[in-house]
Order: C-alpha cells, then structure tokens, then sequence
C-alpha cells in the first residue's frame, strides 16, 4: 500500500509544475527521487531481503530516502549529504549479507546471471548514492571539477538504473533452465553489455560525446532485443511473463527513442525545446513503463496468477506512459488522465485479488 501511493504521488510532482511553477525548485528533481530511490530503492532492499512482510531495516532506509528526496529538492544539501551516510551504509549491508564484501561473484562462471544482475542492482545503487553526494559537494562547495552536465540533475537519472537491473535479474531468473546449454555464453555476454554499456554511456554524456553515445546505444539496444528473444523463446508461459514482457517492450523504446534524441542533438539548427516532447517520451517509457512492470511483478510475483484482464491493463499502461504522460508535462487535462491512468495500473497491479486464493474460498 505504502510503495503505490508514494508511486502515484511521484507522479503527481511530475506534474505539478504545470499548476504551481516554482522558478527556485525542481519538481522533476523531487518526483524521479520519490520513484527511483524512496520506493525502487525499498523495493530492492525488500526483494534482497526476501521476506514478506517490510522490516525495520527497510522502513528506515525509506524513512531516509524521504528526507534525502525532500532535502534535496528544498536545495538543503547539508542534510541531504548527511542523509546519504545511512543510505549507503543500510545497501551495502544488505548486499554484504545476500553476496559479499568485495563482488567475486560478477566473474564466477557457476554464479547464475540473474543473481548478477541481482548483486549489480544493490552495488550501483550505493554507488549512486555515493556518486550524488560527492556530485553535491563538488558543485555546491568545493568547485573542483567544472562541467556543464556534472549536475545532480544529471546523477538522480542514475538512480533508476538499479531498478532495470533489478527487472533484468527478475528476468533471467526465468531462464535458468537454459544457463546450462549454450544459451548461458549469450547470456553472460548480455550481462556485461549492459551493465558496463549504461556505465560508458553515462561518461559519454558527461563529456558530451554524440557518436560514441549512439555506438553505446545501438550496443545496449542489440542486447535488450537478444533478451527479449531469449526470453519470449524459453521463459515459462506464466502471467508474469506477459508483463515483463511489456516491460522490455517499453525497454526497447527507450532504447531507441533514446538513439533518434542523440541524432536530433547533433543535428544542424537542434533546439531542445522542439524535441522536449520526446525526451519526455523517453523518461515516461523508462520509469512509468519498464521500471513500474519490474517493482510490481516483484512485489506480487509469488501472488500470481492475479485476479485481472492482462491484455486490458497493458493497454491502458502503454496509452498511459507513452501518450498521456508526455502530453501532461505540457497539457494540464492530460496530465490528469495520465494521473487517473496510472493510479488505476498501480492500484490494480498492487491489490488484485490472487486467483487461488479466491479457488480456496
């Protein structure tokens, strides 16, 4: 209950802009921290741990995250550096006890390519947290390095890249029957692609190298298609399948929505507010599409099948993250269609009813 409604209200500040502008702060800085770290960060904590119920632990490290969201959003940068101690320290604890100290198992041939995946997640996410604070400090106090795209708005994007790693884990997951054939080398070789893949590219954007971000790209892209083949062809046909297998649909647009905005940038006469439709596009289909697909199956996955048309939900998900989301950054009606659209995927998707527990009844 608690992780949907800060979901929707997430979205929300998305939007809110558009109602009551605020010059000083950033209401997109605020929304992507409420889904990517308070409540994809939770909920990473909270699969890792492997319980049912949420424990004290990750109670805390929401109850953190929050202040860290707030505070950086209120440009109170002290509190938000010293709220990113206890972050840090909470992931890597929970990384520690579920892998260990230093990553062995990224090179072991005999550790399961989802449980990479899995380790990949938790390591990226503290690192983040790391990277954001000393991004803060940087800017804010010590001016050492001057760049134009070393900004945290620039970092918190960052933070939604353990939540793709965590759905990719959740992924292959269902594959390990064939990680004993062949199939395992491709696998292995789409693991690194990437997570080292999205590592490069973040550099590139930081130098503002266009080429080799499109040839990052097209790699990236080359490797989330041979997934979703590998996983359309062998992964069992269970209700889940059929949503994650949107998600790596929406993970596919993003990939090339992605390369078209790369193109557009270097184009002669490029002007980011024609395109800011479809960077928009873009984000939506990440964090509402992919991202939202992966942190509800993980939360319901041992509740399935659940009580719902899939086909239907799908639909109004797709409409939702790639029509009515973009639309709303720019159009106040769209915006609240996009609210009542997404609260409806999230509610449904968190508190439908499971199949067999209706069967006992």
């Amino acid at each position: 209950m608690l992780f949907s409604i800060l979901m929707i209200t997430a979205l929300v500040f998305g939007f809110i802009h558009i109602y009551f502008p605020a010059a000083n702060y950033s209401f997109e800085r605020l929304h992507i921290f409420l889904f990517n770290l308070c409540t994809g960060g939770s909920i990473l904590l909270y699969y890792t741990r492997g319980r049912r119920e949420v424990s004290k632990t990750i109670m805390f490290f929401f109850l953190c995250s929050l202040i860290y969201a707030f505070s950086a959003f209120l440009k109170i940068y002290p509190i938000t550096i010293l709220i990113s101690i206890p972050l840090f320290v909470l992931v890597e604890k929970i990384r520690i006890e579920k892998f260990s100290f230093i990553p062995l198992q990224f090179i072991s041939p005999k550790e399961p390519v989802s449980e990479k995946f899995h380790q990949a997640s938790l390591l990226c996410l503290s690192i983040g947290i790391v990277m954001a604070g000393l991004v803060i400090l940087n800017n804010e106090y010590f001016k050492f390095v001057t760049m134009e795209k070393l900004t945290l708005n620039t970092f918190f994007l960052g933070f939604s890249f353990p939540l793709s790693l965590i759905t990719l884990s959740l992924v292959f997951s269902m594959l390990k029957k064939i990680e004993g054939s062949s199939a395992r080398v491709v696998m292995e070789v789409c693991f690194w692609t990437i997570t080292l893949g999205v590592i490069i590219f973040f550099i590139f954007i930081l130098f503002e190298k266009f080429i080799p971000q499109i040839f990052v790209t097209a790699a990236l892209f080359t490797a989330v298609v041979i997934v979703f083949l590998l996983y359309t062809t062998f992964a069992d046909n269970i209700q889940q399948k059929l949503f994650l297998t949107s998600g790596i649909g929406f993970l596919i647009l993003t990939a090339i929505s992605g390369i078209v905005y790369i193109c557009m940038q270097m184009s002669d006469g490029y002007d980011p507010q024609k395109i800011k439709w479809l960077l928009q596009m873009h984000v939506f289909a990440s964090l509402y599409g992919w991202n939202l697909c992966g942190l509800s199956v993980i939360c319901r996955f041992d509740d399935f099948p659940i009580r719902l048309h899939s086909p239907t939900v799908i639909f109004i998900h797709w409409l939702t993250a790639i029509v009515l989301a973009p639309l709303g950054v720019f159009y106040g009606w769209f915006a609240i269609l996009a609210i009542i659209g997404y609260s409806f995927i999230t509610l449904t998707l968190f508190f439908s009813t499971n199949k067999r527990k209706i069967a006992n009844e």
